[in-house]
């Protein structure tokens, strides 16, 4: 019996019946072409047994078949898509609605914050039912999380900007208590220093001097105009999880389990 052999391209074959020996150039669902030396083009049905391997190109099962065999060509299979993958990192799943939103949330300073999360793990927290809310400002995060009203089924997840030892954030932070509540943070002053400067081709965020607000200084350094100008430049260069710094990335990651897990 015939060793069947994927007819792929630049594989090199005799046709038994006439003689014709070329490389295979393209191959349909009942036939084959196949082109000699001379440049001239043949096309054979591909019928059982009826070819003769010649030894180019030989990969697959026609690695193991000895040169001047009898072999049956078929049609190479199609090749596997690589699965897609969201912008976080994670495989994405084709044509999965968003689900109806939980009773857990996660909450962010400001609307920078809440579109940087989106751009990232958008598809992600569409398929796990979980909304984000900006809360422009932690001044008043206690009072806040008290009125949300944290339960087993009910999470909440917080992200907070400079979150440091020391800094304001951290003391408002270190007064809640609630075993249904995760606060995580990063170290940047603005959720803008968490994209990565190689993204946006600067050098390094410019170093604000005391007294002036950060935004304000940035682009003043930068020459970037206004911050609604700049802003816009610093979410167009974010297309996936590597355009962020590591400590956002966890921080957020974080979240996203806290408020996914099942209630205990």
């Amino acid at each position: 019996m015939a060793v069947i052999v994927s007819a792929d391209i630049g594989l090199v074959v005799q046709d038994a019946g006439s003689g014709f020996c070329g490389a295979v150039t393209g191959c349909g669902k009942d036939s084959v072409t196949l082109r000699d030396r001379q440049g001239r083009e043949r096309v054979f049905p591909l019928l059982a047994g009826a070819f003769l391997l010649e030894g180019e190109h030989l990969t697959g099962a026609a690695r193991k078949v000895a040169i001047g065999s009898s072999i049956t060509l078929v049609r190479p299979a199609a090749p596997t898509a690589a699965p897609r993958r969201t912008a976080s990192g994670s495989i994405a799943v084709p044509g999965q609605p968003a689900r109806v939103a939980k009773a857990s949330r996660i909450f962010v300073e400001g609307v920078h914050d809440a579109a940087l999360v989106e751009r990232i793990w958008g598809d992600d927290l569409r398929i796990e039912g979980i909304v984000v809310e900006p809360l422009h400002g932690i001044d008043d995060l206690p009072s806040v999380v008290r009125g949300f009203g944290p339960s087993p089924s009910r999470r909440l997840g917080v992200l907070v900007d400079h979150l440091v030892a020391g800094s304001k954030e951290s003391r408002i932070v270190d007064g809640l208590a609630n075993p249904h509540v995760l606060v995580t943070g990063h170290p940047y002053v603005d959720i803008w220093q968490a994209v990565r400067p190689a993204a946006l081709g600067i050098a390094a965020w410019p170093t604000v001097p005391r007294g002036v607000p950060w935004k304000d200084g940035v682009c003043q350094a930068l020459g970037a105009g206004e911050p609604a100008d700049m802003w816009r430049r610093v979410l167009g260069a974010v297309s996936s999880y590597a355009d962020l710094e590591a400590p956002l990335l966890g921080a957020v990651e974080r979240l996203i389990d806290w408020v996914t897990e099942p209630a205990a």
